[in-house]
């Protein structure tokens, strides 16, 4: 048996470590005398927790308020046994605490141990969840943040003692980086193991610190309920992850370095040695005879630094696009700023995607992409690494590279202008809600109101701008760079929307009301805190429907586990859901998923758009596209498109280029 020990709130905490399989029956003891919740982490030899190696786990430490155990795994399967028999026990008993378990450590236990995610989830609370709860923000946004040393300095111990920056110090002083440190440094350094003690014994003492908070707050219950079965039902689909198609990748990434390299040399024959370089491209552009002055501006917009603008904003108005690569058809598209877009935007997706997804395929070609759960400060969610929530709306290219199961097709299940719908909901915005009852366009419906019964579809296009700028908080200059009209014809537009639909301004200002009586909080629909800044208490309204729009997509996840529909699940991307279902089934399976994301909100329904494709992610881009233009490729691996022909061996892209 070894000790170490764990500084913190002036003393020291003891850290036990089992050196030996005889050591393992006092660590069985201890955790069968346990009343409380037990805190339970994992030290892993590096991010890639589902990479398949079963030996990916060092450490499973166990830990109360006063003392930890950690149990060296790696030592062999005597120690893995004692783990898992602690953790039945545990489970079966007054539970089990982690911080980030749905996402990392229930997840490596499962890989690691062989135990069941479900059962490592029945019993357990996650303290990063909790924490989200009391407060969302992040720490450069005036919050606490949500790792475990910042509310661990707030909640219990301003000057506990920063074992992993020490670690981080022992890396260096090693010769490892960050990133091979915690694979191969010394089992028995006595920092390390300080570190696995301390963090389960600060994991125990946080959680009872934020469940009093919660209480203070009057979050309910439900809630804290809620997001934990949301999280246990995207840790699953993060085990299981997506099937990478290695080929295509490989050729994509050829594809993306051409694509830069093409239009990189186009820049440099403008003069511009360096596309990083803000100041050489406003140089050429101004030589091109290009005034940089934004719509509806009357001169350049500057940096804090004075320096002309050339960020994505104005290369795009030059190019003649939209901040999403849609053509606005107001000017004559600029030579360079186009090829500036294409560059940038070949590289970022080269490096991002086509090689990140090659460089993490884990040893069963499969990618398993990060899903947080409450990720933004609304409690909308992401997915990281690789961060396929940011690829363009409309993007095939990237998407192709991932695939159904063998023998079935891909499945997408979108909501129906989601945020425009709960808007309608959480403001009753009569006319709107009238509308969607009716199965209007809704789009079109507010053309009619604001313009006229002749709208035109440039109108149509100016009123779906406000209509999300409404949500998304974006005011008229944002709008006029969308859509390319006149500002006064924006500002007209944006009164005539607020005459017509009252009930918005109207439920904005009651919702900053209510904040302002709150410390600066909002609470959703569903109880959740919304922390405002005080200078921007417009943005209530894009909170209030990003959360609400949010929850709706977390109980249709719910809604489809419930149904048994969660082995067919693979990502929830915004407000769509991905899924993979035998061919034979997969029409009746999207229906199913259809079912589970239609309800009813306030008086709204709230309604899903199914969609069956072919093989890859990227064939359900591609419907609208496949008389104009095929990949070789998508025709030779995806029997959809088999019948099609192809164009060119080269892959295509419809034009205008997404930004």
């Amino acid at each position: 048996m070894r000790h170490y020990t764990f500084p913190l709130l002036g003393r020291d905490f003891p850290v036990t470590v089992p050196e030996r399989p005889e050591d393992l029956s006092a660590f069985i003891e201890w955790a069968g005398r346990q009343t409380e919740p037990v805190a339970v982490d994992t030290e892993t030899h590096g991010l890639e927790i589902l990479s398949g190696d079963p030996e990916y786990v060092r450490l499973v430490q166990f830990g109360n308020r006063e003392a930890a155990w950690n149990i060296p795994t790696e030592l062999g399967s005597a120690f893995k046994e004692a783990a898992r028999k602690a953790l039945r026990m545990l489970i079966a008993g007054p539970g089990i605490t982690g911080h980030n378990f749905h996402g990392f450590d229930g997840p490596a236990l499962h890989v690691h141990l062989g135990m069941e995610y479900d059962d490592l989830c029945r019993n357990a609370v996650d303290t990063m969840l909790l924490s989200k709860l009391v407060d969302p923000r992040a720490v450069q946004e005036g919050g606490i943040g949500s790792s475990l040393k910042p509310l661990s300095d707030h909640y219990i111990d301003p000057n506990a003692a920063d074992t992993q920056g020490d670690l981080t110090a022992v890396f260096r002083s090693l010769g490892l980086t960050k990133a091979v440190g915690f694979s191969r440094i010394d089992l028995w350094h006595p920092i390390y193991q300080s570190y696995g003690g301390g963090d389960v014994i600060l994991t125990a003492r946080l959680r009872p610190k934020l469940e009093a908070e919660l209480r203070r707050f009057g979050v309910p219950q439900r809630l804290v309920d809620y997001e934990h079965e949301v999280a246990r039902i995207c840790g699953h689909m993060q085990i299981r992850g997506f099937l990478l198609d290695p080929d295509y990748t490989r050729h994509l990434a050829d594809e993306l370095k051409e694509e830069e390299e093409t239009n990189a040399a186009i820049v440099r024959s403008y003069g511009v040695e360096k596309i990083g370089s803000p100041a050489q491209i406003v140089e050429a552009l101004m030589g091109m005879g290009e005034t940089l002055v934004m719509p509806g501006k009357t001169a350049p917009e500057r940096t804090a630094g004075g320096a002309i603008k050339a960020d994505k904003s104005v290369l795009c108005a030059l190019a003649d696009t939209d901040l999403y690569g849609n053509r606005l058809h107001v000017r004559t598209p600029n030579p360079l700023a186009v090829a500036v877009i294409k560059a940038k935007r070949a590289a970022k997706w080269r490096s991002a995607y086509a090689d990140n997804f090659l460089s993490t395929v884990d040893r069963n070609g499969r990618i398993h992409p990060g899903i947080r759960t409450m990720q933004a400060r609304t409690g909308r969610m992401s997915v990281t690494n690789p961060a396929v929530q940011t690829l363009p709306s409309g993007d095939w290219k990237i998407r192709r590279a991932f695939l159904a199961e063998p023998g079935e097709r891909i499945i997408s299940v979108d909501f129906q202008a989601v945020e425009l719908r709960v808007l309608a909901a959480l403001a009753g915005v009569t006319k709107m809600k009238e509308a969607i009852n009716a199965g209007r366009d809704l789009h079109s419906f507010t053309a009619e109101l604001v313009f006229g019964p002749d709208f035109t579809p440039k109108h149509r296009k100016i009123s779906k701008a406000i209509g999300f700028g409404v949500v998304y908080g974006g005011g008229a200059n944002t709008i006029q760079r969308q859509t390319g009209a006149p500002m006064e014809e924006v500002k007209r537009a944006v009164a005539a929307y607020h005459r017509a639909y009252p009930e918005v301004r109207r439920a904005a200002n009651r919702w900053q009301r209510e904040a302002f009586a709150n410390g600066m909080v909002t609470t959703s629909v569903t109880g959740r805190r919304l922390p405002l800044d005080r200078d921007r208490t417009y943005a209530v309204t894009n909170y209030q429907v990003q959360s609400a729009a949010r929850d709706c997509l977390g109980q249709a996840l719910i809604n489809m586990d419930e149904a048994g529909l969660l082995p067919y699940l693979r990502l929830p991307v915004h407000d769509e859901v991905i899924a993979s279902a035998p061919e034979r089934e997969a029409e009746d399976i999207a229906r199913e998923i259809g079912k589970c994301m239609t309800f009813n909100l306030f008086g709204v329904p709230i309604d899903s758009d199914p969609d069956v494709s072919g093989q890859s992610w990227g064939s359900l881009y591609m419907k609208d596209h496949k008389d104009k233009y095929l990949p070789e490729l998508l025709v030779e691996h995806d029997p959809f498109f088999a019948s099609r022909p192809s164009e060119a061996h080269r892959m295509r892209e419809p034009e205008p280029v997404a930004a």
